[in-house]
């Protein structure tokens, strides 16, 4: 076979390759960041929930507490026009401490209910719940994974100050997406009514937790794949997956950070929080639950859990 043939070949071959990694790129960005229904996870074994965790979530008191309260109903316009909604519960006393809650991914508002109920009956904060774009009430037809939910968290801290006055002081708290949420706007420019942020389950950023994924649910390489689904996000969705890298953010933030974590958590490697806290700017604790996956330790170690919450609560909070 003569050397041009090789060429001709080659060259089919390598259109091919690209031909698909631009097919896998486009589902690869419909599968997970695209809004609409998500049955990929259903079968995860890294999101199997241990008994004790189910019987939490699914049937504990804390679902009845959020049906029986009587929440405001805020909006807000993001920077680039989208309605968002909150979910403000003003404190059976005044007060000026407030905490407000970033859901994780598919998640909504009302799932928070489960740390709000301890803020709300035993701290007597306010709370502010927020559905992130592309969640629940809000708009949006991309889910963000937390890059400019950053800054709708700022708007809905400018907000809260509009209500609440200077002498507001604020506690950011995130589950899962939500903590890597908190985390990205950890590095904004936010003001001091800020006082800590509690991020639980966090990521380090989109692309690496993508790369995490797709070797373990997919048996792939990121490359280039990856590098590809990226540039589709950024022409779909207007961010990268590096760009949006809670890392980044508290390696310049000043704001107290409390990181949970738990070390039996497969779909969020506990290495990601760990890799935050080594880098975090501000002060910063982590407490880091045994035999726990991703996002039980609330309701796994309720009360250690709370222990260290408010510790780190009357730290920061006059």
């Amino acid at each position: 076979m003569n050397k041009k043939r090789w060429v001709k070949i080659g060259v089919g071959f390598l259109a091919f390759l690209l031909i698909v990694d631009v097919i896998a790129s486009f589902y690869f960005y419909d599968l997970a960041i695209k809004r609409e229904e998500k049955d990929f996870l259903q079968d995860n074994d890294d999101l199997v929930v241990s008994r004790e965790a189910m019987d939490v979530f699914v049937s504990g008191g804390w679902r009845d507490w959020v049906d029986n309260q009587e929440f405001d109903y805020w909006e807000l316009e993001s920077f680039d026009g989208l309605r968002l909604q909150g979910y403000y519960l003003e404190a059976k006393e005044p007060t000026n401490k407030t905490v407000v809650f970033a859901h994780g991914y598919l998640g909504r508002a009302r799932d928070m209910g489960l740390y709000g109920e301890h803020y709300y009956e035993d701290l007597g904060y306010n709370i502010l719940s927020v559905d992130l774009r592309g969640h629940g009430q809000s708009d949006g037809d991309y889910i963000g994974f937390g890059w400019h939910s950053r800054l709708d968290l700022v708007d809905w801290i400018d907000k809260l100050l509009e209500r609440q006055g200077d002498d507001a002081e604020i506690v950011l708290h995130g589950l899962s997406m939500g903590a890597s949420t908190v985390l990205m706007s950890s590095g904004e420019d936010l003001p001091d009514n800020v006082k800590g942020i509690v991020a639980d389950s966090p990521y380090t950023s989109v692309h690496d937790l993508f790369k995490y994924q797709m070797t373990r649910m997919f048996n792939l390489p990121s490359f280039p794949i990856l590098n590809t689904t990226s540039i589709v996000t950024e022409a779909k969705a207007n961010y990268s997956l590096k760009e949006a890298s809670a890392l980044d953010q508290v390696k310049k933030t000043d704001v107290p950070i409390l990181y949970f974590h738990g070390n039996s958590d497969d779909f969020v490697p506990t290495r990601m929080t760990r890799e935050l806290y080594k880098n975090t700017n501000s002060e910063a604790e982590l407490k880091v639950f045994e035999k726990s996956g991703h996002g039980e330790a609330f309701a796994i170690y309720k009360d250690e859990y709370i222990k260290v919450l408010n510790e780190f609560l009357n730290d920061q909070i006059d």
